[in-house]
């Protein structure tokens, strides 16, 4: 009797329910993202280092002629990623000051299908510019650990995390900026580099290549391991199916071609060299790219593909026959363009 007498109250309130309704949860909730502080400077929670007035690298730049700044691609402190400092004799005019004047390029927040918040250019971006600083909460190695242990027992599987330096980690989890949200790509299109600026360590994201407008943005996270392992989703034809898998040498047409070249050029001199003694080494390799080098080392000849150049850094990234990649600083090696 017990039964039939909840089991009629049940049928009762079905009837009343009536037939399933499809609804769509407001645009606010879909869009919801995890909560955090939004910050423009890394907040310290352990010690910083000191400043002093005559700290940073000075360079020697001088204004040329018709030009509008100073401290462009020739500059010495940003041929060693460190901006010019505050006491810089350039001025208002200086060019690298790209931290400090923090020229953040416009980005949109958008859903991705698999791969959760995720962010998009909302403008052209060109290759070497400086995207935006990724800013957070930096943290001892100590604090670090503790945060992540306690986010593993919460079940939480989205990390924030960034080595800066030894027994520093810059945690954006609950205070940062939109650079939390861009996603990992095993064949990314912008790069962190760890620049100097004024003594402190900051951390930029700069494009690796041309960027067009509604392009996700991407880097590759280089994942340390942190209990089980993630996919990837990233898409890309290398695409390592594991977030923290090493990256393998890549195996494409383009190394047998190379390699075929590397063949021809050692057996049978048929293809015309172009000196670095003779050629501009800063016009020919900024436009060469995809072109074919040859470098001298220690007695070892190496042939590569120019793969692209970074206005910043200025060097340039290589693949080598045998599949590696490498970035290369051209002004320092003995190389040779090879000329079909």
């Amino acid at each position: 009797m017990k039964k039939d007498r909840f089991g009629s109250v049940f049928n009762k309130l079905l009837s009343e329910l009536g037939e399933p309704v499809d609804f769509e949860l407001p645009e606010w909730i879909k869009t919801r993202t995890t909560q955090y502080t939004h910050i423009k400077r890394n907040i310290y929670l352990t010690k910083k280092a000191k400043k002093k007035f005559d700290d940073g690298i000075f360079c020697s730049c001088t204004s040329s002629p018709g030009s509008t700044g100073v401290c462009g691609r020739d500059c010495h402190c940003a041929m060693l990623l460190s901006g010019c400092s505050s006491a810089c004799k350039c001025g208002i005019s200086c060019l690298n000051k790209a931290f400090q004047h923090r020229p953040v390029k416009k980005l949109k927040l958008i859903k991705t299908e698999k791969c959760g918040f995720g962010i998009v250019a909302d403008e052209d971006i060109k290759v070497g510019e400086f995207v935006i600083e990724y800013v957070g909460e930096v943290i001892d190695d100590t604090t670090c650990e503790q945060r992540l242990w306690n986010m593993k027992d919460r079940g939480e599987t989205n990390f924030y995390l960034c080595e800066i330096n030894r027994d520093m980690v810059i945690d954006a989890t609950y205070k940062g900026n939109k650079s939390r949200y861009i996603n990992h790509s095993c064949c990314p299109n912008t790069e962190m580099q760890k620049w100097i600026i004024d003594t402190e360590t900051r951390i930029g994201i700069f494009a690796t290549h041309d960027i067009q407008k509604g392009e996700h943005l991407t880097y590759d996270y280089q994942f340390v391991q942190f209990g089980a392992d993630q996919d990837c989703h990233c898409g890309a034809v290398q695409c390592r199916r594991k977030l923290g898998a090493r990256p393998t040498k890549p195996k494409t047409s383009s190394d047998a071609a190379l390699k075929l070249v590397a063949y021809q050029v050692c057996q049978n001199g048929g293809l015309q060299i172009g000196s670095s003694r003779v050629v501009d080494q800063s016009k020919c390799l900024h436009n060469c790219i995809d072109e074919v080098i040859m470098i001298k080392k220690h007695g070892n000849v190496r042939f590569g593909i120019i793969k692209w150049f970074d206005e910043f850094s200025r060097k340039h990234k290589i693949m080598f026959e045998d599949g590696c990649v490498e970035i290369c600083d051209m002004s320092k090696e003995d190389w040779e363009l090879v000329r079909l």
